[in-house]
Parts: structure tokens; sequence; C-alpha cells
């Protein structure tokens, strides 16, 4: 008999729970007649876990790697179901309730995720800061970087088809395998859905296996890393543009405030953010083109076309020609010092062009580091 449903559950030590939510997930698919299996990933029990699970006859894959990540990889790839449902062993998720999450996936839904804030939250189930600050800023996030609708974007059960999941080639080991689950999907343009499921207090006696603060950075580490647009491109080109605009108009003259006057020591700061974000910007490529080649982000058209538009050749060309503009620039500072026999420099303009010839020298540099760099990470296209 083909099965249709595999519903997988990380385990490490979690005997006080296992039991019930084997029990639940077998109840939901005799009673709805669903073909499936209960897979329990166990991740190193010593509390008897494995023994529960077996005697509930539940399949138990042992994955000896240890992490959140690497349970669900070993029982997801030893599942035999058209479609998998994950959740956590702790009886805070339903799994007597899946059937929404079966409709959508047999719509042609390629990843359905619980909304815990939409199904409900029994009091006390999930901590304060979870709640109304870790939960909402990291799905905030998650939506603005890969624009994907989900409002619960590390709610832990969900179910997606085998298939999407091979096409997903999720990478992590910890607990932001949920996030790149999501990131990945949407990344890969597939079918997303939202359906609402409950959340209760876990009935486990000890605390959970969750870090606020550690599992908090590892999720938001992930979601920046996994968008080199916003972690690079955009802060990047905000401070070229300020740095570019503010240096120009302090190139041709000082900016008289009511109490003071920006001069060649504003330039300074203005050049230098021109120069860090020139370098964000460079950064935005590497990152990208290493994290397509290692096979972290999908390649897509654009990524293509990156490589038509930039090349080792225009690199080179390009930045000599940044390189020979300033050094004109730095030739005409040291006429104009050679001028008053190398003394002291009163005249504000020739060290606003000392500045501009360095500034430009500087990006010179930096866009042949770049294009040498480039073009070795792109050696296989």
């Amino acid at each position: 008999m083909e099965i249709e449903l595999s519903v997988v559950m990380p385990c490490l030590n979690e005997a006080e729970t296992l039991e019930v939510c084997i029990k639940k997930a077998q109840a939901f698919l005799s009673s709805h007649g669903v073909a499936g299996e209960v897979i329990i990933a166990d991740n190193g029990s010593t509390d008897g876990s494995i023994k529960i699970a077996e005697s509930n006859g539940a399949r138990v894959i042992h994955v000896e790697k240890k992490g959140y990540g690497n349970a669900l990889k070993g029982g997801i790839d030893a599942a035999k179901g058209k479609f998998i449902i994950m959740g956590d062993a702790d009886d805070s998720y339903d799994f007597s309730n899946l059937m929404p999450f079966i409709t959508k996936l047999r719509e042609g839904y390629d990843l359905v995720m619980g909304n815990r804030f939409k199904g409900g939250i029994e009091k006390g189930a999930m901590p304060f800061l979870h709640k109304y600050l870790g939960n909402p800023v990291l799905s905030f996030i998650g939506k603005l970087f890969f624009k994907v609708n989900i409002n619960d974007f590390h709610c832990g059960l969900r179910g997606f088809s085998k298939m999407a999941y091979e096409k997903m080639a999720l990478k992590t080991t910890g607990m932001e395998f949920a996030s790149e689950m999501v990131v990945k999907a949407s990344l890969n343009k597939l079918r997303i859905m939202e359906v609402p499921t409950t959340l209760s207090k876990d009935g486990r006696s000890r605390p959970p296996h969750l870090n606020t603060w550690r599992d908090g950075w590892r999720h938001l580490r992930f979601l920046l890393l996994y968008s080199p647009k916003w972690l690079f491109m955009i802060p990047g080109m905000t401070l070229m543009i300020i740095g570019l605009i503010f240096s120009a108009i302090l190139m041709v003259s000082p900016i008289k405030l009511e109490h003071t006057t920006l001069d060649y020591h504003t330039l300074l700061f203005t050049s230098g953010a021109l120069v860090i974000g020139f370098q964000f910007i460079l950064f935005y490529g590497l990152t990208k083109v290493y994290a397509v080649e290692q096979g972290l982000l999908p390649k897509s058209n654009k990524y293509e076309k990156m490589f038509q538009q930039i090349n080792l050749e225009k690199g080179l060309i390009f930045g000599g020609v940044l390189i020979i503009i300033g050094l004109i620039l730095s030739c005409w500072a040291f006429y104009s010092w050679f001028e008053i026999n190398l003394g002291d420099i009163n005249n504000n303009q020739t060290i606003r062009i000392s500045i501009a010839g360095i500034t430009t020298i500087l990006l010179g540099v930096q866009t042949i580091l770049f294009s040498l760099y480039f073009s070795i990470l792109g050696l296989n296209k």
C-alpha cells in the first residue's frame, strides 16, 4: 500500500510526552482513512523514548549527528510518504487535527505552515518574549527579505511534499532549519500556504531545548546571511549615495550652516562613507556568487545576467581608469603643494583634491581586487 503521509517527530529524551503524540497522530490517520506512518527521528535519547516509540508502533530512525535540523533531515529522508508533516514531540501541537494541512497539500501546495497566532495560543504555552518580540520581529524580517506571506515563520508544525523538500536542498543542522525551509521554499518559487493551528503548553517537566537568545540569534543570523541584498547591497547603496552626494557638494565648496561650516574635515567622513558603501556592494556580488555556486541559493535569470554584465576584463579596465583619475588628481594636489615650496597647505581646495584623489584610487584598487576574486568564484561558469 502506498503511503500518503509520514508524520515525523524529532526526539531527544521526550519520554513524558512521546506516547501521547504518537497515539494522536495514529488516531488521526485511522479516523480519516489516511494511509500513513509515524516516524520518530531519535537524536540520542537515553530516557526510554526509543522503547516507547517502538512499543507504540512508530518507526524509529536513529540520527547520530546532533541538532534539531539533523534529526529532522534524518527522519524526512527515511520517510516513505508523498507528504510529510513535522512537529515537536512535546505535546504542544495537536497531531489529531492535521486535516487542514493534508487538504492544502492535496490541493497542490508545496509547503503548508501552521499559524499559532491565528489558531490560538494557550495561556503560558509561549514565553512572553517569543510571543510579542521574537516571533513577530523574525516573521516580519522574513516577510520583508524574502517576500513570503507567512505570519508565523517559526511554527514547528508544518507540512510539505517530499518532492518540494528535495527541491529545497536544506543545509542547516540546528534550530534555523525551520527558517531555512521557508526561505528556500520562497527562493525556489514553491507554493506556500498558511493554516491556523493551536499551541498548547508542552507536557514536559523539564525546560525546553530551545534557548531564547541563542536560537533567536541563530534564526536572525540565518535570515541575514541568506539575504545578501539586505545584508550588503541596501546598506552599501545607502552609504554610497549619501557619501557621493555630500562629497560632490563639498568638493565644490564648503557647506555653511548657521553656527558652523562643513569643509574638508567633513569631506574625509563622506569620502569614507563612499568607500565603505562601495565595498559593501562589492561584497554583495561576491557573497551572491559564492552562495549560488555552493548551492545555498538557487540560480536565477538575474544571476546569469550578472556574469554577462560583469567580467574580469571590464573590472580591470574600470578599476584602472579610476586609479589613473586618482593619480591625476593626486599629482594636481602635489603640484599645488610644490608651488608653495612644500610648505604648510593653507589652500583648502588642495586638501579637497588630495582627498578626492586618494578616494578614487581606493575605489579603483577595490574594483580590480573584486574583479579578480569574482572571476575565480565564477570559474565554472
